[in-house]
């Protein structure tokens, strides 16, 4: 595999555990920034509404995708998951674009 791969989606959670869940998503960013392949990790809380977080992912194949998914970090991430009361999400994962700069 050697396109860039984007991932981009979002998560809700119960808002009085957003603290937490942005707690949760700050540890799996650090690591995931540090992994092979990772070209941008970001998770970013919603303005205007509280437990709603939003995913940005770049990574420079499918390879470092697939390698991420099995980390321990993500393990560990999606196991906080589980007890902060998700009530919706989408994850998406885009192959093979061209980018051109928008700004």
């Amino acid at each position: 595999m050697s396109d860039t791969i984007i991932v981009t989606g979002y998560l809700r959670v119960d808002p009085a555990n957003h603290d937490q869940a942005v707690a949760a998503a700050l540890e799996v960013m650090e690591a995931t920034r540090a992994e092979e392949g990772n070209e941008g990790y970001t998770f970013s809380a919603d303005l205007a509404e509280p437990g709603l977080l939003h995913i940005s992912e770049r990574w420079a194949n499918g390879d470092a995708l697939d390698a991420h998914m099995s980390t321990p970090h993500m393990a560990t991430f999606m196991a906080a998951l589980g007890g902060l009361g998700i009530s919706g999400g989408e994850v998406t994962k885009w192959e093979g674009g061209t980018p051109s700069r928008l700004v």
